[in-house]
């Protein structure tokens, strides 16, 4: 979460040093690591806003042409949008309180959806694996649009309750439902690798690209998220004096690692296309079966 202030009265009296010396050591230790996590942002938003935009662009043409998949992916990509747009106001200058109010709020509700939307994006590809006779009967473009307004509404309502709620239940509800879709993604990896061998009405290359997203989609979250979630959960309400000391990097880095979700997210586009990537995994199947092959012939 943006913008917390961390106090640093409690800390003084842990180390013994004077308000003075460990006010001034503070102050420039949050601005070091401030200019570090504006200058990533820049960096995010230069290279992420324009490739998002073309990358809605090109997945909303198969979509036209009755591609159902795609329309979880490009709700993901909205949502990195508006992550964007809060980056843009968190790093500009003389900003209006109101308009910051307005924008964490976006955030929060953007970061929720994102996470959602992962999971959308990995029960569609788990159903195609795991029910394939099941959804291809039932999958259709309303349905899908109809699931993402939900997911979008319940963003918000949930957004609009860490907003106005006091600061125990803010720092306990965000944490907790960004932690909510990690046992689901492991489900549908899981699963989809259990059925991957029963299925047979998915062609190869489709089921090496599905095991692909959904492992993307469980990195992402685990390297990107988690961090911020573990912060919230632990190292924010720890008093230890390892954490204490480190307390306020962890911050920035787990920060910067949030805010770098949005790009890797156009890994997932790049995923749900076909071509290079059909052929990079193909690839990787075929040594890895070569290394089996050689292991097996030398026992």
């Amino acid at each position: 979460m943006e913008g917390l202030y961390i106090n640093s009265s409690s800390q003084d009296q842990s180390y013994g040093y004077s308000n003075t010396t460990f006010n001034y050591q503070d102050y420039e230790q949050k601005k070091k690591l401030r200019l570090i996590l504006n200058v990533v942002t820049y960096i995010i938003v230069a290279v992420g806003l324009p490739l998002t935009l073309v990358a809605i662009y090109s997945l909303y043409s198969m979509v036209r042409r009755d591609h159902v998949a795609p329309i979880y992916l490009i709700n993901l990509l909205i949502t990195d949008i508006l992550q964007f747009c809060y980056m843009i106001v968190r790093v500009a200058p003389n900003v209006d309180e109101k308009i910051n109010f307005i924008f964490i709020f976006i955030y929060h509700s953007a970061v929720l959806a994102s996470v959602f939307f992962m999971v959308c994006i990995a029960l569609e590809r788990y159903l195609v694996i795991a029910h394939p006779l099941w959804y291809r009967c039932r999958r259709t473009i309303k349905s899908s649009v109809v699931l993402c307004v939900l997911v979008w509404v319940l963003s918000a309502v949930s957004a609009v309750l860490l907003q106005f709620s006091n600061h125990v239940i803010r720092y306990t509800l965000f944490p907790v439902l960004l932690l909510l879709p990690f046992p689901l993604l492991i489900f549908f990896l899981v699963g989809t690798l259990k059925a991957l061998s029963a299925s047979i009405s998915v062609p190869t290359d489709e089921k090496r690209r599905i095991v692909g997203i959904l492992v993307l989609v469980l990195l992402i979250y685990t390297l990107l998220f988690l961090p911020k979630i573990i912060w919230l959960l632990k190292v924010n309400n720890d008093n230890t004096w390892f954490l204490k000391k480190y307390k306020l990097r962890l911050y920035f880095q787990s920060s910067i690692f949030i805010r770098l979700s949005p790009l890797a997210d156009l890994f997932l586009y790049v995923f749900m296309r076909k071509g290079f990537i059909d052929k990079l995994l193909a690839y990787v199947c075929c040594r890895r079966m070569d290394s089996n092959d050689i292991s097996s012939s030398s026992v």
